[in-house]
């Protein structure tokens, strides 16, 4: 094998055109040949400047032959080895999207071992400006969320020798701009209440949400088995999501802390023990055509659209009504320890930053305002949360 270099270890030269050119090792290939990275500057001055600089980044350097991939070369690699057996399929399906449509048409053709912060920097204004291959200008939200994706990929890339440092460490991202979230008032509630009384099909499904604020696929995938009622208490233990093409599949919870215990209300619990009586499903709430299956999570999403629109309220996205029960939960005294563990937060600090506006209100007004409603709905059903401990974990 031949002798191999330090990495750092570096020759200078003056081209045929004048230029000077230098070079440091910075890895090795299989046989033992060096890799090299090339500079270039007009005056020797000037390159041995940028060779200082290189040395310093490329210090203790180790890449491979791999490390003159190509960005796209990479990220189908990462995609297919490291992305796709981690997540769901659905976040999966979205990290592809974002590589193809937004990351690959501007650097996708680049060596990995070449991509720059300013590189990435460009990238991310383009994308506010011009958006990707289908057009438009993305949001802010957007945005982050497709550097999200490369620097996962980059991180990786670090780890296999390919790069030496993440070059999305160094970008500034665009401001993180809250989107106003819609949450049902007292009477606006009320009218909601109303509106589900006339759906026999819906009713339970709709008023077991507002009395628990669970997620979309959280509520879809309830089995009998995670319901008891002699305790009053419901397990909360997968998440349903919709499969591209129909159908539908099992997953875990959001987080850890998605895998919970929650104390239920006397008039839920009652419900839920009605209805499990006449219940020929494994299901709570089984599609009515195909019992063997559950609901799926989109018909509950179209049914509140629906639902909504009957009662004249304001259009909403179905996580609105799980921040329309934190709303009430909050505002009428359950403490922000005991809200997390019931919406399955990670920790009580990510509640009060998700429900700042609500904390401040709380500040500036009695919280019995809009608390006195909910005792009105719901009687005194509010104290299995506010005399309780921290919600039950699953053991």
């Amino acid at each position: 094998m031949a002798k191999r270099r330090p990495s750092g270890d570096g020759m200078v030269r003056k081209r045929d055109d004048g230029r000077w050119e230098g070079r440091i090792v910075v890895g090795h290939k299989e046989n033992g040949d060096s890799i090299f990275h090339y500079v270039s500057a007009k005056t020797q001055k000037a390159l041995m400047e940028k060779m200082h600089r290189c040395i310093v980044e490329y210090d203790g350097a180790e890449l491979t032959e791999d490390s003159r991939m190509t960005l796209g070369e990479w990220l189908d690699i990462w995609l297919k080895e490291c992305a796709e057996p981690s997540v769901r399929p659905s976040t999966y399906k979205g990290y592809r999207g974002y590589a193809e449509r937004n990351i690959k048409p501007s650097l996708g053709s680049k060596q990995i071992r070449k991509i720059t912060s300013a590189d990435v920097q460009t990238l991310y204004r383009k994308l506010q400006r011009e958006g990707g291959v289908d057009g438009g200008a993305l949001s802010p939200a957007t945005v982050r969320r497709i550097h999200g994706v490369l620097h996962q990929a980059l991180n990786a890339a670090v780890d296999r020798h390919l790069i030496v440092k993440n070059p999305t460490d160094d970008v500034t991202l665009p401001k993180k701009v809250s989107t106003a979230k819609t949450i049902l008032n007292d009477k606006q509630l009320e009218r909601f209440m109303e509106a589900i009384k006339n759906d026999e099909r819906w009713h339970d499904f709709f008023y077991l949400e507002i009395t628990t604020g669970l997620r979309r696929g959280e509520i879809c995938g309830l089995m009998w088995t995670d319901f008891d009622a002699e305790k009053g208490t419901l397990t909360v233990r997968r998440t349903l999501h919709n499969k591209e093409g129909g159908g539908y599949y099992v997953g875990e919870t959001k987080t850890g802390a998605g895998r919970r215990i929650i104390k239920l209300p006397p008039s839920t619990v009652q419900l839920l023990s009605e209805r499990k009586r006449t219940s020929i499903s494994r299901w709570i709430f089984p599609n009515p055509i195909h019992p063997e299956d559950p609901i799926m999570p989109n018909s509950g999403y179209t049914r509140m659209k629906k639902l909504l629109a009957e009662a004249g309220l304001p259009d909403m996205r179905f996580h609105d009504l799980r921040h329309t029960f934190a709303t009430h939960a909050l505002t009428s005294g359950v403490d922000a320890k005991t809200l997390s563990g019931i919406l399955g937060h990670t920790n009580a600090s990510f509640t009060l930053d998700t429900y700042t506006h609500v904390t401040s209100d709380m500040q500036k007004q009695a919280c019995g305002i809009v608390g006195g409603f909910m005792e009105d709905i719901f009687g005194k059903e509010l104290k299995p949360w506010q005399e309780s401990e921290k919600p039950e974990t699953e053991q």
